[in-house]
């Protein structure tokens, strides 16, 4: 199991990563450059079978001041493509009002390894606060 963290507020643009700031749980099959927002998967078995993870990502989420009221999402990416089944959406009625939200997905990573990343997929910028992604492996 790998955690990853960012409790402090920031700003994401639409369509950008969430930055994770701390690696407080490592994993040797889970990669990490703090300050990234991307997480590395791998399969570190000799087999062709997929190594499968659990992921699981929350945070807390707002509209920032000077954006417009209305729904906001947050959501999984993988290499780069956001997961419709991972959105989490919220409608705040005014802006800096944070919700908290949450998403679980099963990811399989083959031969190739997998990158993956909380994304904005919204069309204007968010703000996140304490983010937690956590990436367990099954089988």
């Amino acid at each position: 199991m790998a955690e990853f963290t960012s409790p402090f507020v920031q700003r994401i643009a639409a369509g950008q990563n969430a930055v994770l700031l701390e690696d407080p749980v490592k994993s040797r099959c889970v990669n990490h450059r703090a300050g990234s927002g991307l997480v590395c998967v791998a399969n570190s078995g000799n087999d062709c079978n997929p190594a499968r993870y659990r992921v699981y990502g929350k945070a807390n989420i707002a509209i920032p001041t000077g954006g417009t009221v209305g729904a906001i999402s947050l959501g999984l990416s993988l290499n780069g493509e956001v997961l419709q089944t991972s959105l989490a959406t919220v409608t705040p009625a005014a802006v800096e009002n944070f919700f908290n939200v949450s998403f679980e997905e099963i990811v399989c990573a083959g031969k190739c390894q997998v990158n993956l990343a909380i994304t904005n997929p919204n069309t204007q910028a968010i703000e996140v606060e304490n983010l937690t992604l956590i990436v367990e492996r099954e089988c």
